[in-house]
């Protein structure tokens, strides 16, 4: 079963915007997916203009309600868990593989023997 998770990693601001201090300009987002051993990872950046009403201060901000922001300004959720996803399918079954050269013969390793030290 495959775990998504999203984070934000940096938040960029403008130190002032018109009578408002701290303003988020930038989101810098990443989308996690790991399933066991296997993992997947997308992340990317989302602006935004600066807020005509309902503004929260910088320090009442919460990771969910950025994360809003950014699915509603073009950061699009639904495609980049798919991609998370298909990166670890593509780890489980891999789509492309390098086998052998058919060509040259098949490596084999010889077994090494275990070396007993006569003296101890």
């Amino acid at each position: 079963m495959i775990t998504i998770s999203w984070i934000i990693e940096r938040l960029l601001v403008k130190p002032t915007e018109g009578s408002l201090t701290d303003v988020v300009i930038t989101a810098d987002w990443r989308c996690n997916g790991t399933d066991g051993t296997y993992s997947g990872t997308c992340y990317g950046s989302a602006s935004f203009a600066p807020p005509t009403e309902n503004f929260t201060p910088y320090p009442d901000l919460t990771q969910d309600q950025v994360l809003g922001w950014c699915f509603s300004n073009g950061v699009d959720q639904s495609a980049i868990e798919a991609n998370v996803t298909q990166q670890i399918a593509d780890q489980v079954n891999p789509p492309i593989i390098a086998p052998p050269l058919p060509w040259l013969p098949p490596v084999v390793v010889a077994p090494t023997e275990a070396v007993v030290d006569a003296a101890a």
